[in-house]
């Protein structure tokens, strides 16, 4: 007797219920499809269908779900993602065999009847009658084709999905109405063609392109009769016929389809034979989805992308709405990623890093004057396994990165000196700067109600032997700290605040900073380096802000392009600002902290920072046509780069020049390799006056005491001049460079 569907015997009761469904279904049909003039069939009187002319008419066909390729700025392929692989093709790509196979084994006589087999259920009516049970059903690949397009609909939402799947009369009836409609619309060839892209092979694979690429790495077209044959027999079960688990069950439900091809006449009984005697031979492509399979380190990057179409409502209204156009798929990304910069960043990184290392590094290059985001990359690769990880160290927390940043260090400086310099204080400024010094009593804020020193916290240098008078171009090469917490309490913190606004340099949880000197001037503060990166970048562009992007264009599968988001270039400050700015961390890398990042071919500027106990370090630099943030600390802020073995090299201290600068190096120079070599336009910043000594009898309070009494034609406030404090600050930036 044969074996009734998965599910187990039916009781009588059950089996007289499935009897007078089937019988029922039969009689709607004739009654209402193939008469439709009979009107209403009165079913819904009694509460299991609705009358068929109320269903409607219209059957919404959404866009099948497709792989979404994201490519470089090159069209090389990054990566390739998707909720469903499915790769759409026409009928005329798909092999001849496959199209004759599923319909063989599916609905032999597709061809002959309508959206309805009224012969094939009146023969499923009497064989489930007469075997007292389900074993065979009535379906047409038209009916099949609607039945698919229901569970694409639900997508990922399993209520949607056991709706559509479920074995009810009222959803039969509703699939034959639809059938009728699919047929008259789209005609024979056509749904064969859509029943093939939407159907589900196992493995992951949606359609037949994606199938015949999984199990055999090769083109639908290019199926032979036997490869066709196993595809085909998969749809009634994809898991139970899998041949990657099984293939002696594949083999044997192969062989049935084979068979059944000899039957209708698609092949002859000896080209049956011959197939049936040969093995299945797979050659099996393992998805490879999403982008932990990005090539060059580019993950990071991929993933970002992903944030951006996710949260910008140039892709929808909500961020409900822009799932389901990401998850749809189809889509063909063109990136802004540089493949050259991308594969130099990662070599960099490798160079001077190690995967296993206790601390790791993150690199985000981007281009002056565009926005454009050139290269992402860090040390721990995309992954879930050990040394690896999904946080992109580059970005802020709502785009994939750590909670909150990581603190900044003395990169954060330049900001205050464009601040200073905006307000009109002169390249030459001079201040005391003693070696250390309690903050200023109170410093002017945006709110007009000044911050107060109310726990007398204090600033020192690094070093005991940095102590002033410096001016603005010493300072910044040696990076004093008490220097810029002289100039902030003069300029005020507003001015700062402002600065850093129009440089879109927010914390790392997307916040504003916090008015406070050591977070205004020593970057106590957690940031990314695609907003310390993109910052900088404006210097490099002579004083004009451009917001960091990520995307080219976007084309659908049917070529539609659609509308990306686009960087916006606003001027942050003056020329001469800029050009000043440059002329100084120029000096940063001819002659001060950030030497070891100096490239030899091409003007470079740049801004060292290691913040308090060593746990985080940073290059920030740039040419005129790339800028680029380098960051080396541990995420969890557990490590403090003491006694340290990096990427190979111990380490007494981790300075910003010291590692994070020479990654920066090698990566730039191997991205602008070939590239243009355009320099700044440099201001001349002349030494300021030295003062003279003190003539004989002259006897100037503060002469002698060590400078902290400020060179002539400046003053301060008596709060500055400083020398007296206790420690080394509070813990959120001091002693740093």
């Amino acid at each position: 007797m044969p074996k009734n569907r998965s599910g187990g015997g039916l009781t009588a009761t059950q089996q007289a219920a499935k009897f007078l469904g089937v019988s029922v279904l039969s009689g709607v049909v004739l009654a209402g499809i193939a008469m439709p003039a009979a009107g209403a069939l009165g079913l819904a009187a009694k509460g299991t269908v609705q009358g068929f002319d109320e269903i409607p008419a219209n059957m919404k066909r959404p866009p099948l779900s497709q792989r979404t390729q994201i490519l470089d700025a090159d069209g090389g392929l990054i990566a390739t993602v998707y909720s469903r692989d499915r790769t759409v093709v026409p009928l005329e790509e798909i092999s001849p065999y496959m199209q004759k196979a599923i319909i063989a084994i599916e609905d032999s006589r597709y061809y002959e009847h309508g959206a309805i087999d009224l012969k094939g259920i009146l023969r499923a009516v009497n064989r489930n009658a007469q075997e007292g049970g389900a074993t065979q059903g009535a379906s047409t690949l038209t009916q099949q084709y609607v039945k698919n397009v229901f569970v694409e609909e639900a997508g990922d939402d399993r209520d949607k999905v056991a709706q559509a799947t479920q074995k009810t009369l009222g959803r039969k009836i509703q699939e034959l109405k639809y059938a009728i409609q699919v047929e008259k619309e789209l005609g024979k060839k056509k749904i064969l063609e859509n029943y093939l892209n939407i159907t589900f092979f196992g493995q992951q694979a949606y359609g037949i392109e994606a199938a015949s690429q999984r199990y055999f790495s090769k083109r639908a077209k290019d199926l032979d009769l036997g490869e066709a044959a196993m595809l085909a027999g998969l749809v009634q079960s994809p898991s139970r016929y899998d041949p990657v688990n099984d293939v002696q069950e594949a083999t044997n439900r192969r062989n049935i389809v084979l068979q059944r091809m000899a039957a209708v006449g698609d092949i002859s009984q000896a080209e049956a034979d011959k197939a049936k005697a040969e093995p299945i031979k797979l050659k099996v492509t393992r998805p490879k989805n999403g982008c932990i399979t990005a090539r060059d380190g580019a993950g990071f990057f991929c993933d970002y992308v992903r944030e951006v179409f996710l949260s910008d409502p140039v892709f929808g209204k909500s961020r409900e709405e822009r799932a389901k156009v990401w998850n749809r798929g189809g889509l063909t990304i063109r990136t802004t990623l540089d493949p050259q910069a991308q594969r130099s960043a990662q070599k960099s990184l490798k160079d001077h890093v190690y995967q296993s290392d206790k601390v790791a590094a993150a690199i985000t290059m981007v281009q002056p004057g565009t926005g454009k985001i050139l290269a992402m990359g860090q040390s721990k690769p995309y992954g879930f396994d050990k040394n690896e990880t999904q946080i992109n160290y580059s970005v802020n927390r709502s785009m994939g990165g750590s909670n909150f940043g990581f603190p900044t260090g003395s990169t954060f400086k330049p900001f205050v000196a464009a601040a200073a310099i905006e307000q009109g204080k002169p390249p030459t400024q001079t201040y005391s700067s003693p070696f250390k010094m309690p903050y200023p009593d109170s410093v002017q804020t945006c709110s007009g109600k000044p911050w107060r020193n109310w726990g007398k916290d204090t600033v020192e240098n690094e070093n005991e032997s940095e102590v002033g008078p410096y001016a603005l171009k010493d300072a910044m090469a040696m990076s004093v700290n008490t220097y810029f917490v002289q100039m902030l309490a003069e300029t005020g913190m507003c001015p700062v605040v402002e600065m850093t606004d129009k440089l879109g340099v927010t914390m790392g949880d997307d916040k504003k900073l916090p008015e406070k000197p050591s977070a205004l001037t020593l970057g106590s503060q957690g940031m990314s380096p695609l907003t310390m990166a993109s910052a900088y970048a404006a210097f490099a562009n002579r004083g004009t802000y451009c917001t960091p992007t990520a995307i080219e264009s976007i084309k659908t599968s049917e070529g539609r392009s659609l509308k990306v988001p686009r960087s916006k270039c606003e001027r942050a400050m003056t020329e001469r600002t800029a050009d000043t700015i440059n002329t100084l961390l120029r000096g940063v890398i001819d002659s001060g902290t950030g030497q070891a990042a100096g490239l030899q071919s091409r003007d470079s500027a740049g801004k060292t920072g290691t913040t308090d106990s060593r746990r985080n370090a940073w290059f920030v630099g740039y040419t005129p046509n790339m800028s680029g943030a380098v960051w080396v600390g541990s995420p969890t802020q557990q490590v403090k780069m003491e006694y340290i073995t990096i990427g190979g090299r111990y380490h007494d201290k981790v300075f910003g020049g010291q590692v994070p600068g020479p990654i920066w190096k090698d990566a730039v120079a191997g991205a602008l390799e070939g590239h243009p070599a355009p320099n700044f336009t440099r201001v001349p910043i002349p030494d300021p006056p030295k003062p003279q000594p003190p003539a004989p009898g002259d006897d100037k309070p503060g002469g002698g005491n060590g400078g902290n009494e400020p060179r002539p034609g400046f003053s301060f406030p008596t709060n500055l001049i400083g020398g007296n404090g206790n420690g080394n600050g509070n813990g959120n930036g001091g002693r740093d460079r």
